[in-house]
């Protein structure tokens, strides 16, 4: 183990816990102990979705997209009943939906292009950096900059040709709705696994036996992140009222950053609506993106440490560092033309029955194919 690391991510978690619980409320600390779930899972199992669908488009092993595929199937089977009644203890409930357009298809893209040029996804750029990637940093600083110019030019994007949000649950009901995300989920899953089969002859496991320290100190099987991530999803559903997201907040930081540099940020178009520009107004604490953010940065802390692999690199080629940074630009604006990442996105809007998590999942998976293909113009293995 790494006791001083240990030490720090403890001490910060119960303090922040601590001043959630008594300044915004219980609720607010909850979802923070829920990113912390996270972020120990992302690390432990070393969930990340770039990774996942290299492996699948270069060597057709398909072990990573197949353990998301239960993720999906896990959480939409929770969301659809729990989205149709309404209302869940007293809170409101509602899924992710987006429109169908030019926007999302163009944002997706480039998110699949920056997973493979920066070399993480959205919740993976979180919790490497927990897990002490310097590299990292550079991404998720220059996610926060795409972050802030795709808020710029969202007014821009939006006004695209584009289809109305279509909702399986709506149109169907939650059963029909069910069925059908299912049977999609199921037939994504055949079709990676002939594509493993036909390459390699035996499809590779996503479950192994997990050994009582492995429980603590992993790492664990793909099937258990995604069991919990799935877990973690359903918890934010029903302690914030929507799905789980990861993006808005980079927006909101950099936005924040660059109001305090004097431009009316409060004016651009992404922040008129009433919630958003309450949130550039309040503390970021009261954000749950954001306090979720941080959860999952201190949760991976917390299981590198456990690991005993929490030892940053600070010295690191300028091809790496440039990859990096445009890697986390790409990101950033791409999610927020699109709508939200691999989490807010895809994750939340089929687990919701929207097809633009569908055609969101499609569109990254081009953009990776796309980004493989720039990987060694940065010294990166295609």
């Amino acid at each position: 183990m790494n006791p001083r690391a240990l030490a720090a991510a403890a001490a910060a978690a119960a303090y922040l816990a601590a001043h959630l619980w008594l300044t915004i409320g219980w609720r607010q600390a909850a979802l923070f102990a829920v990113g912390l779930m996270a972020g120990v899972a992302l690390y432990h199992a070393a969930f990340g979705f770039g990774g996942a669908w290299r492996s699948l488009l270069q060597e057709r092993r398909s072990a990573g997209l197949r353990a998301q595929l239960v993720m999906l199937g896990v959480t939409v089977a929770v969301f659809l009943p729990l989205l149709a009644g309404g209302e869940l203890l007293g809170t409101t409930l509602r899924g992710s939906a987006a429109p169908l357009g030019v926007s999302l298809v163009v944002g997706a893209f480039l998110f699949g292009v920056g997973m493979q040029v920066g070399g993480a996804c959205a919740s993976g750029t979180l919790f490497t950096v927990g897990g002490g990637s310097t590299r990292m940093l550079l991404t998720l600083a220059g996610f926060i900059a795409g972050s802030v110019l795709g808020a710029r030019h969202i007014e821009t994007w939006h006004s695209a040709p584009a289809l109305p949000p279509v909702s399986l649950l709506q149109s169907y009901g939650p059963w029909m709705a069910l069925a059908a995300s299912l049977a999609l989920l199921a037939g994504v899953w055949l079709v990676v696994s002939a594509m493993e089969r036909r390459r390699h002859g035996t499809l590779e496991p996503t479950w192994r036996a997990l050994g009582r320290s492995e429980l603590l100190r992993g790492p664990w099987p793909l099937l258990l992140g995604a069991l919990t991530l799935a877990a973690v999803n359903c918890a934010t559903l029903a302690l914030a009222g929507r799905p789980w997201g990861v993006t808005s907040a980079f927006a909101l930081w950099g936005s924040k950053l660059v109001a305090a540099t004097g431009i009316d940020v409060a004016g651009w178009s992404y922040w008129q609506s009433a919630a958003r520009a309450e949130s550039l107004r309040a503390s970021v604490l009261a954000d749950v993106t954001s306090v979720m953010n941080f959860g999952i940065v201190l949760g991976a802390l917390l299981a590198a440490s456990l690991a005993g692999r929490f030892a940053p690199v600070w010295r690191l080629p300028w091809r790496s560092l440039a990859a990096a940074v445009l890697g986390g630009v790409l990101l950033g604006y791409g999610a927020r033309l699109a709508y939200g990442c691999n989490i807010g996105a895809l994750f939340g809007g089929i687990a919701s029955a929207s097809l633009h998590g569908w055609v969101w999942f499609a569109a990254a998976l081009l953009g990776n194919a796309a980004g493989m293909r720039l990987r060694p113009l940065f010294a990166r293995a295609s």
